[in-house]
């Protein structure tokens, strides 16, 4: 969002904070220690809790103490920044803001960027200025919900442009990312964090016949890529390892298959790419959901561990099969939904800040 509101301004100063750090510290670790660790011990749990709340109707009173506790701790920091707009990329600091509206300032813009193929009802408040929704199913939900029709803007998911247009052709990215260039090359993700099931994804390639060489990239888990670095000295294929990377685009505009869990933002790359996708072990609540919402489609592929293998194996043996799916693929791919929110931003920070307003810079505060 930041490069794209800078194309569409470049007097728009953005300013990006991680909204957890002004949460108290114990919730704040039991999110992220609470979230990783049921859905990984305990998932069919999450999944029930994670549904009760998607049918609520009303904000449990503990969300909205959180919300306005940490919007309080947020008040000397915006009241210091001053931003002119707010963006929220995570429910979470969606609900701060609202509540920072309701407390504080009900002038100051925020908009909510839903990065996901659903919206939960934690996304949900009337006095959030605009929404970004991938789905017109979404804008639909919010519309019953009670968001005015107008403050829903139907955009895709932002991603990077680069994902969209290549820098250059198949055979010159692999030969600059040193993969090979004799046979086919699946991608293998495990989300930002990498808490995929990668080396199940590892082993099951070991049995596709086609010719194929892998690139896995763990996000940031040191101890996932340990694992993998072992277990790819056992690989019948070329295989190589990577931690986090800043040219996902690369990597996908260079391969054949993406192996992945259907995280709202990588299946957005993927589709911006058109890089066919099987999708496996989705995580509960949102991923589940996106899943459901691709394979409905026929815009991506699901496949069980003991499928992983055959289904790779019909997809890069098939032309014709891989060509059906990227049909599909482009009916929903959005390259330029970046640029729909940045201009729908800019046109909030023109009412904020009239024309006849003598100002240097335009300052959103970008929230996640």
């Amino acid at each position: 969002m930041r490069s794209a509101l800078g194309d569409i301004d470049p007097a728009i100063e953005c300013e990006t904070v991680d909204s957890y750090e002004y949460a108290a510290s114990v919730f704040a670790k039991v999110v992220a220690d609470g979230y990783i660790g049921m859905v990984k011990t305990v998932p069919r749990v999450y999944a029930y809790f994670y549904g009760r709340v998607e049918r609520a109707r009303k904000i449990p009173a503990a969300r909205r103490f959180v919300n306005a506790h940490t919007a309080a701790n947020l008040h000397a920091f915006v009241n210091r920044m001053k931003p002119d707009l707010v963006v929220c990329t995570h429910a979470f600091p969606c609900g701060v803001m609202s509540e920072y509206k309701r407390h504080f300032d009900p002038t100051l813009p925020v908009v909510g960027i839903v990065t996901d193929y659903v919206v939960h009802p934690f996304w949900l408040y009337p006095n959030i200025d605009a929404y970004a929704v991938t789905t017109p199913e979404m804008g639909r939900t919010l519309v019953a919900r009670g968001i005015l029709p107008e403050r829903v803007l139907l955009s895709g998911i932002p991603v990077d442009a680069r994902f969209g247009q290549p820098r250059l052709g198949k055979r010159a990215l692999r030969a600059d990312l040193g993969l090979p260039l004799d046979r086919h090359i699946v991608l293998i993700m495990g989300g930002g964090i990498g808490i995929g099931p990668l080396d199940t994804m590892m082993r099951a390639l070991g049995s596709v016949p086609e010719p194929l060489a892998a690139a896995v990239i763990v996000g940031r888990n040191g101890r996932a890529e340990k694992r993998v670095l072992e277990a790819a000295e056992r690989t019948s294929y070329p295989l190589r390892v990577f931690g986090f990377v800043e040219n996902v685009y690369d990597f996908m505009h260079a391969s054949d298959v993406l192996l992945s869990k259907p995280g709202g933002l990588t299946s957005s790359e993927a589709l911006a790419a058109r890089l066919p996708m099987v999708l496996v072990k989705p995580l509960p609540g949102p991923e589940e959901r996106n899943a459901r919402y691709l394979l409905a489609r026929e815009a991506a592929l699901a496949a069980t561990s003991g499928e992983i293998s055959n289904t790779v194996a019909d997809l890069l043996g098939s032309p014709e099969h891989r060509g059906a799916l990227q049909a599909k693929i482009e009916l929903l791919r959005r390259p330029d939904a970046a640029r729909a929110v940045a201009r729908r931003i800019a046109a909030l920070l023109d009412q904020r800040r009239p024309l006849n307003t003598t100002v240097n810079a335009k300052l959103p505060l970008l929230l996640r």
